[in-house]
């Protein structure tokens, strides 16, 4: 049997769910018309039931193994968002909107979900299979720990290498807390992207920014150091010159490989 069984194991655990069928010509309208916005008509707001909506569709993400390393945080009061605003190094995509959200990578809950599935298995009245058991179990707890000065991190790391000198074919995992950090603010921004084309579904614009002091706004947020801004998000009605020019894309041939 296949070390990696696990992986490659084809299961029926039974449960269904068929795909919903999609207008394709709506998607694609949505992604076209999804814009980094710069000005936001500032005395239209946001209702609070659209914003929370959007969060919820955010959090729907894909992410690495389901462990979910992120926190959506929703300024609201009015002091700390002019804060915000201002640690947003006061740039008109911040200054004028009405909402600003910022997604945080995290790089210590792993363990926290990971039990977290574990308990949710449990409370099931359809027991997954006992791979997935043996995943959140034992396999999760080895690929994301990196231990006390990154010990463990390190023993994997070498581990790995002397695997790939032999010709085994060895599933990435992190094994520093450098590679944790990328862990994290990968999955964090592929729930950055959902909440974006949530705002657009709605009728709202959006923009996506990292030019922002990201020491200042930790403090504002009162984050540890196992939490990082993976970038501010601000959302509003866009102002009829809330863009400065076209989408401007450079030949696909770039950027798409085909081998």
């Amino acid at each position: 049997m296949s070390k990696f069984d696990l992986l490659t194991k084809i299961t029926d655990t039974g449960y269904r769910e068929p795909a919903a069928i999609i207008d394709s010509e709506n998607f694609e309208k949505l992604v076209q018309s999804r814009r980094s916005v710069r000005v936001y008509l500032e005395d239209e707001t946001i209702e609070d039931e659209i914003v929370e909506k959007c969060l919820e569709l955010a959090l729907l993400a894909p992410n690495s193994s389901n462990l979910q390393p992120w926190e959506f945080y929703w300024v609201k009061d009015p002091e700390k968002l002019d804060q915000l605003k201002k640690f947003c190094v006061s740039q008109s995509a911040a200054r004028t909107a009405p909402t600003i959200i910022v997604a945080v990578a995290k790089l210590a809950t792993w363990d926290r979900n990971r039990k977290l599935m574990v308990d949710l298995f449990n409370e099931q009245v359809t027991k997954p299979s006992k791979g997935a058991y043996y995943y959140y179990q034992k396999i999760a707890k080895l690929a994301y720990n990196q231990g006390f000065l990154n010990w463990f991190g390190t023993i994997k790391r070498v581990l790995f290498f002397f695997q790939r000198l032999k010709g085994d074919i060895v599933p990435g995992a992190p094994t520093s807390h450098s590679d944790m950090r990328v862990w994290a603010h990968k999955s964090t921004a592929l729930a950055c992207e959902n909440l974006m084309l949530a705002f657009r579904a709605y009728g709202y614009d959006s923009c996506p920014m990292e030019g922002l002091d990201p020491v200042r706004i930790k403090g504002l947020l009162g984050l540890d150091r196992n939490s990082e801004v993976c970038m501010a998000i601000s959302a509003g009605k866009r102002a009829p010159h809330g863009l400065f020019s076209e989408r401007v894309r450079f030949d696909k041939e770039l950027f798409i490989k085909k081998i």
